[in-house]
């Protein structure tokens, strides 16, 4: 791809919260989305897309390339935990483009640091508005109690790069309603004026906080349709409805065919008592059970008219961290991609311009909310080394591991050690991995939660 600015393709890339692999029409889904699936219909879907056990261990990937395990972000911080995040050494997706004379935004949810030097105009955002945090802290003020930690009241955040951010109004349950409208209204605006300045390229981060809890829609949306019933269907109707908002935006201003686009969810359907909805499609678990299919493998797709072929669907592999390289790849800045650092990413844009039928991933290590190890993926083999059965049950460590072959079985029940030995070989693939992991650490040691860290020394 030419290196002339005038070329480089803008790059919107749109991230729901804990949206299901099954929630969505076009993956089966019994709720209406019709803009999300022309969406998918229109360049690839991704059949075999992965991510974290968390929000911050998901966004963390995609921003860095890096396992969230590596740079100290394999879990949400708990409130009054300390500092957390990104180290301000940490080489995004931001950082890069912008290097490579993109215009950079981010509007709507953070959660990957809360500090100064961790926040997103300190990471190469250009301008920024949202929360810092999790939408969880838009219930906190109705705690009578809440006031007693002398912890800060949640507040929503702007800022610029090169300045301080600063609070832009409090962040209560009444916000929250209207949060995803006003996320996708900046959104809008800012495709507006960046259209307008023909010849420099744009990168634009939607953090949406649909359908993360508390849960509560917009009124507007809030049992208007009859082929919609209950709270979880109208939280997906809205959120497909400012999809195709930015959808419209981009189509609008004329750049459609000069624009990537990517949609994707950062968690899978939490499966929570009074949510009413939510599905991960046929593979076993939710968003507490890693480290089963259904926690980690969620909604993807990706549009550009004419460079990406559509009406693709795959189960290619892909996972988080192969977006920094990925989209490098894309808008032809590929050299920018560190190389003082592990980057576990893998540059999947041929795959996606339709010239290699591999995205160049065949595995994935999943770690949980400490750190640990917990399985591996190798194409179609699951080896499981811990797990979990839900949020107040324990990890637990087989005596053997657990072997599962995902193409005949998605739903993760029949352990093939367990009936029939031979299939011992398969196992040698996710022991590979993870030595190659291992050896990597080695050289460079993963960072630690909240460290002041600036770079591997010379060894």
């Amino acid at each position: 791809m030419s290196e002339d600015l005038t070329t480089k393709p803008n790059i919107v890339f749109i991230l729901a919260d804990n949206v299901g692999w099954g929630d969505l029409g076009c993956y089966g889904g019994q709720v209406p989305t019709p803009r999300i699936n022309s969406l998918a219909a229109q360049g690839i879907r991704f059949n075999n897309y992965n991510v974290e056990a968390q929000c911050t261990p998901t966004r963390s990937c995609i921003l860095s390339g890096r396992y969230s395990v590596r740079t100290g972000n394999w879990a949400v911080p708990m409130p009054g935990q300390g500092q957390m995040g990104l180290a301000p050494w940490e080489y995004t997706i931001a950082n890069l483009l912008s290097d490579a004379g993109y215009a950079t935004a981010l509007y709507g949810k953070w959660h990957v640091g809360n500090t100064s030097g961790r926040m997103p105009s300190d990471q190469s955002f250009d301008e920024w508005w949202g929360i810092l945090n999790s939408s969880d802290e838009a219930a906190y003020a109705k705690y009578p109690l809440f006031k007693a930690t002398g912890l800060p009241a949640p507040q929503l955040w702007e800022g610029r790069k090169g300045t301080s951010s600063k609070p832009a109004g409090e962040f209560t349950m009444e916000t929250k309603r209207f949060m995803d409208e006003n996320i996708t209204k900046r959104s809008v605006e800012y495709i507006k004026r960046q259209a307008a300045q023909k010849g420099k390229p744009f990168f634009l981060y939607v953090g949406l906080t649909q359908i993360h809890p508390p849960m509560m829609t917009h009124p507007d949306f809030a049992n208007k349709s009859p082929q919609r019933g209950g709270l979880y269907a109208d939280i997906l109707g809205e959120m497909d409805f400012r999809v195709g908002q930015i959808l419209d935006a981009i189509n609008e201003a004329g750049i459609e065919d000069d624009t990537v686009v990517v949609f994707s969810s950062d968690n899978a359907a939490g499966g929570l008592v009074g949510a009413g909805g939510g599905s991960n499609g046929p593979w076993r678990g939710n968003f507490f059970t890693p480290p089963f299919e259904g926690s980690y493998r969620v909604p993807a797709m990706v549009r550009w008219p004419d460079k990406i072929p559509g009406g693709s669907v795959t189960d290619e592999m892909l996972h988080a961290v192969d977006w920094l390289p990925t989209l490098a790849g894309v808008a032809g800045e590929v050299a920018r991609v560190p190389t003082d650092r592990p980057i576990d990413g893998v540059d999947a844009s041929a795959f996606l311009l339709g010239k290699s039928p591999k995205t160049g991933r065949d595995c994935v290590l999943f770690f949980d909310l400490e750190g640990e190890l917990m399985s591996v993926k190798w194409n179609t083999v699951k080896v499981i080394f811990r797990y979990t059965e839900g949020i107040s049950k324990p990890i637990v460590k087989p005596y053997f591991p657990l072997l599962f072959d995902l193409s005949s079985d998605p739903g993760e029940i029949v352990n093939l050690w367990e009936y029939n030995m031979e299939t011992g070989w398969m196992f040698a693939p996710a022991l590979r991995a993870i030595g190659e992991y291992q050896k990597s650490v080695a050289q460079f040691p993963n960072i630690k939660p909240g460290q002041e860290f600036d770079g591997y020394k010379e060894r």
